[in-house]
């Protein structure tokens, strides 16, 4: 039976997607079907900006240490750097043009300036490796990349065909300026878009180990952004009618990578369109967060699980006063269900919160909230209304009934169109019907909540960072005196999980953990970098497929993890 909180949110939802609302919703064909789409939305980003940072005009719009911008000056800058991007650097409509920098105000002007422009702006990960982002380039055939002098640093020497543009951080007028030596400015004619033109690559990680890069319209991107934000104004019409909303304006703490999707839609762009003001923390600390919750009087904090959950159990959680917050969410991750009611004692005026989306959503998906969320700790969620449809699938495509476990479907208008260059991966997970097959397993209980039990795909979520297992076996494959190996993922408090490997070594090869550690951090990014390394003297166990049984040395490993974590 439906939760007083979800008769009351469905009520408010219902009344605000009605005829004459302000989120009415029309038919639009795709994958030879009517999706919903909301009929007042901006067609393009571009318009979405200029129309929601007119709107908010001077209010606080971006925080970054000593550097304050408003809505108005933000979209200034961006304005005056598309003009560069345009006559300097001959940007056109579609071209791929890649940052490659830290969180910061002068990545958001970047992504803004590039979307004014006309190009297509593509999110590379700030955390990988020089052949990671060079490879992420080449991918896309990127024509510009804008990286900040350490992400240019690891890119020397690699062939990227790209024109590297090294920008800087602190004020946009002096860090940018690179985008400007080569003339045009704020006064530079802009091309016409159309909804139907590339707006983002965001890039993802497969079960084959190679980054994918999830490509997006405006129409798509437009259309997530503005469900998230129908979901927040149905969660503040709620609040404001039980007189829970105090009158301020919404803020939150930006602690995750905006290169990321969850950074980028749900927190930046949605931003924009609720007038939301953002503070940028450039490294992750639990008590930097708390001090900065109480001076900016933050009232939503997202983040991987770890986040919340390291605020809350921080021995100086008592000296901050955290009750501006009105929410600790989290996504990236599966959060553990012993630690949403902890969350909710720790911190009594502040609800827990969790999301699930995935990169080729554009982020939407499930929201559990408030109430419903401390009485269904161990599910996502209902589907997110009004855009989203969920499906629990079976190996064939078809739906299954309510209770039974399957692959979990999203299909909306907010879905990617593909992997760029990629057609064999986009059919294999682009259905006919518009459905995309998540690689999740799940089931629906009789209200509609959405619980994951599994995954199909071969992917460790750490700490919010998608490892690809194929990935570092095959880097530890590259060492000489490997005979054979496997890496899984074990449970870790923090983290979520964390990449562990097994390994056999080849007859008359002495190989320790310390030469596997060693060797493996001249390949891989640090994070991907397995936490614990275990040696077979036998063959590893095999399925009748004569695949690696990965099943069985995780079972066999967990305990001794388990025993090591607790010593």
């Amino acid at each position: 039976m439906a939760s007083e909180l979800d008769v009351e949110l469905g009520r408010i939802m219902d009344r605000l997607t009605a005829p004459g609302g302000p989120l009415e919703t029309v038919a639009f064909q795709r994958h030879g079907r009517d999706l919903p789409m909301f009929k007042h939305a901006p067609p393009t980003l571009r318009v979405l900006f200029k129309h929601f940072c007119a709107q908010h005009d001077v209010a606080e719009f971006i925080v970054d240490g000593e550097l304050r911008l408003s809505f108005a000056e933000t979209l200034a800058q961006a304005r005056t750097m598309a003009g560069g991007l345009v006559a300097g650097h001959g940007v056109k409509i579609g071209d791929r043009v890649g940052i490659a920098a830290r969180n910061s105000a002068n990545w958001i002007i970047s992504y803004m300036a590039v979307v004014l422009a006309g190009g297509c702006v593509t999110l590379l990960n700030g955390w990988g490796t020089g052949e990671d982002l060079a490879g992420a380039i080449r991918l896309v055939d990127c024509s510009l990349v804008l990286a900040d002098s350490q992400r240019a640093a690891r890119l020397e020497g690699s062939e990227t065909g790209a024109t590297i543009v090294v920008i800087d951080h602190g004020d946009p007028a002096t860090g940018l300026a690179p985008l400007l030596a080569k003339g045009g400015g704020a006064h530079t004619p802009l091309p016409d878009l159309t909804a139907d033109d590339l707006s983002t690559i965001v890039y993802t990680s497969g079960s084959t180990g190679t980054s994918k890069g999830a490509f997006s319209d405006h129409r798509g991107v437009v259309s997530a952004i503005m469900n998230y934000a129908a979901q927040s104004l149905m969660v503040l019409t709620y609040l404001t009618e039980k007189g829970g909303l105090k009158s301020r304006q919404q803020c939150t703490l930006i602690n995750v990578p905006l290169f990321h999707v969850t950074g980028e839609v749900p927190l930046f762009l949605q931003s924009i369109v609720i007038g939301r003001r953002m503070i940028i923390m450039p490294k992750w600390d639990a008590e930097d967060a708390m001090r900065l919750i109480e001076r900016e009087q933050v009232t939503y904090f997202v983040g991987v699980p770890l986040m919340s959950y390291e605020i809350a159990t921080h021995p100086n959680r008592a000296q901050y006063d955290l009750s501006s917050c009105m929410a600790f969410a989290a996504g990236g991750a599966p959060r553990p269900v012993e630690h949403v009611k902890r969350l909710r004692d720790a911190i009594p005026t502040g609800f827990p919160l969790l999301g699930y989306g995935l990169t080729e959503t554009n982020a939407v998906g499930c929201g559990n909230f408030n109430e419903n969320y401390l009485a269904k700790p161990g599910s996502t969620g209902p589907v997110s209304r009004p855009l989203v449809e969920l499906a629990i699938l079976d190996d064939g495509g078809d739906q299954l009934p309510q209770g039974e476990v399957g692959e979990v479907a999203f299909r909306s208008i907010c879905n990617v169109l593909g992997y760029w260059n990629d057609p064999e991966a986009t059919a294999a997970a682009i259905m006919p019907d518009g459905f995309f097959r998540t690689g999740d397993l799940g089931r629906l209980d009789a209200d509609g909540y959405l619980f994951i039990v599994d995954r199909k795909k071969d992917i460790i979520i750490r700490g919010g960072e998608n490892i690809s297992c194929i990935e570092v076996e095959q880097a530890i494959y590259a060492h000489p005196g490997i005979a054979e190996t496997s890496v899984f993922g074990l449970a870790d408090e923090r983290l979520g999980e964390v990449p562990v490997a097994v390994w056999l070594a080849k007859p008359g090869h002495d190989i320790t953990e310390t030469d596997l550690r060693e060797f493996l951090c001249q390949q891989l990014a640090a994070y991907k970098i397995p936490a614990r390394f275990w040696q077979e003297h036998e063959p590893l166990p095999r399925l009748g497929t004569e695949k690696v049984d990965k099943r069985a040395l995780k079972a066999r490993y967990s305990a001794q993890w388990d025993t090591a974590k607790s010593s």
